[in-house]
């Protein structure tokens, strides 16, 4: 088997995205950490165009982009499947997956009012269209969609210490908190989380 890196950062959810997928299909892998104040020459080499992790290097060859790593993933390695073989529903897993792109990001600063309102809107959003009755999105196992999604499982954690504003409230949000539950509590997720004290130390 072709040898397998990541180069990551502990504190990005990008990270942890290939993380997971790659322990859900368990496959080895050599973890690198970067410093992204002093790139490592692996990395301004393996992406030299946007600089930035994560980077799973297989085989010698780079692939970028969280989201195109775990679609390369799904291909390479068809094992514990984290997409539908039904093409409507990967196609509605995709749309999921962007939606978590463009909306999921930890934001400080003058402009944390401003990303807790739009991580309000996010949760509004999966509440009434996303989960559904459902015990995850694509159903009764994890798949690239909770994965997607995997860093709203610790987010609000670290909100409400930081700013002491709990985002998932039981009242207004009960499916994406009791998605969050069960997904932390996946032996493949459980074991590969942030350390939730060095993050809101980091915050503060």
């Amino acid at each position: 088997m072709d040898e397998v890196k990541l180069l990551g950062m502990w504190l990005s959810p990008y990270s942890y995205r290939v993380i997971w997928a790659l322990k859900q299909k368990g496959i080895a892998y050599e973890y690198r950490e970067e410093d992204l104040s002093n790139q490592s020459p692996l990395l301004l080499q393996s992406n030299p165009v946007h600089k930035k992790i994560p980077v799973l290097i297989h085989g010698g060859k780079p692939i970028c982009e969280s989201s195109v790593i775990l679609e390369y993933m799904e291909e390479i390695w068809p094992q514990n499947s984290l997409l539908s073989s039904d093409p409507y529903e990967r196609a509605i897993a995709r749309f999921w997956i962007k939606f978590a792109d463009d909306k999921i990001c930890g934001t400080k600063g003058e402009e944390q009012n401003k990303a807790i309102e739009e991580s309000l809107e996010m949760l509004k959003t999966i509440e009434e269209d996303a989960l559904g009755d459902k015990k995850f999105f694509g159903g009764d196992n994890i798949s690239m969609v909770d994965i997607a999604f995997g860093g709203l499982a610790y987010w609000p954690g670290i909100v409400e210490k930081v700013v002491g504003t709990n985002l998932l409230e039981p009242h207004r949000f009960g499916r994406p908190q009791a998605w969050t539950k069960r997904f932390m509590e996946v032996p493949e997720i459980k074991e590969n989380l942030p350390d939730l004290r060095r993050i809101v130390k980091k915050e503060n």
